[in-house]
């Protein structure tokens, strides 16, 4: 009889082993780390290596920002139309907005209302770069009328959070006009004498960038947001020059002028909340 007895292997039959779910990992667009999704997560979704800030939502967005139970939806029944009738590669704008409103579980690319920020009351518009790229169409153009009228009329601040690839294409002319209907009403809210607070997010850009995201009495950027009204490609094509490392992200903005603050997301309440006391 053997004293030791060699231990007999047995093989997993195909199937039985207990598959990995998906989604754990997340690689950083900047650095190229791979991140724990959870880590990531509890980070603020802020790369913990090389402080990148990767796009959250809305509704992510509100939380982070607005006081737990402060905050009151204006508006949520307003849906766009299709006034053109557009499509492309035989899928229709109305297709395409559905579709996008089932993924994102939202209406629109943009939520507003009423909330408090470490108990500084505010009319707020939040934008989602996740729908549609977050592009301006005439029903985020509307919220963001009524968001600053609703400013004006409670005597309160605006505070409005961009993420935009800029104007809606499907709705073509009716699209650009929400530029001048909400720079109107930012005309009021500054008659009023009612601070608004702008807060730019990756990416700002195009008419929403010009009609009302540049415009506050104090202007913050997230760290390496994109910012500008046209793309690198159209910029260098134009006046057909080399553009400087770093040109349209935040940093650079923050140099030459554009932007007052450039602010980490972990102390974002924070700083809109100072800003807002001193300003009221």
């Amino acid at each position: 009889m053997p004293w030791f007895k060699k231990q007999r292997y047995t093989s997993v039959k195909p199937g039985t082993r207990k598959d990995m779910p998906d989604g754990l990992w997340v690689r950083c667009a900047q650095c190229l780390e791979i991140l724990y999704r959870q880590d990531l997560e509890k980070n603020l979704r802020v790369c913990p290596k090389c402080r990148y800030h990767f796009r959250i939502g809305a509704k992510e967005r509100l939380a982070l920002l607005i006081d737990e139970g402060t905050f009151e939806e204006r508006d949520a029944s307003l849906m766009p139309v299709d006034p053109l009738g557009f499509s492309v590669h035989g899928k229709s704008y109305k297709e395409k907005v559905e579709e996008t409103q089932r993924d994102a579980g939202l209406g629109e690319a943009a939520i507003s209302g009423t909330g408090a920020i470490e108990g500084i009351d505010t009319a707020i518009l939040i934008m989602d770069p996740f729908f549609m790229m977050g592009s301006m169409g005439s029903v985020v153009g509307e919220k963001a009328t009524r968001a600053i009228e609703l400013s004006v009329e409670k005597a309160i601040p605006f505070v409005s959070v961009a993420a935009s690839g800029g104007a809606r294409m499907q709705e073509g002319t009716i699209s650009l006009m929400q530029m001048a209907k909400i720079g109107a009403a930012l005309a009021r809210l500054d008659d009023a004498r009612i601070p608004f607070l702008s807060i730019l997010t990756d990416p700002t850009t195009g008419g929403v960038l010009a009609s009302f995201a540049s415009q506050g009495d104090v202007v913050i950027a997230e760290p390496g947001a994109l910012i500008g009204f046209a793309g690198q490609r159209v910029i260098r094509q134009t006046i057909r020059q080399e553009l400087p490392d770093g040109f349209q992200r935040a940093e650079f903005q923050l140099e030459h002028g554009f932007v007052d603050l450039v602010v980490h997301r972990a102390d974002l309440k924070g700083t809109v909340s100072c800003i807002l006391r001193y300003l009221t």
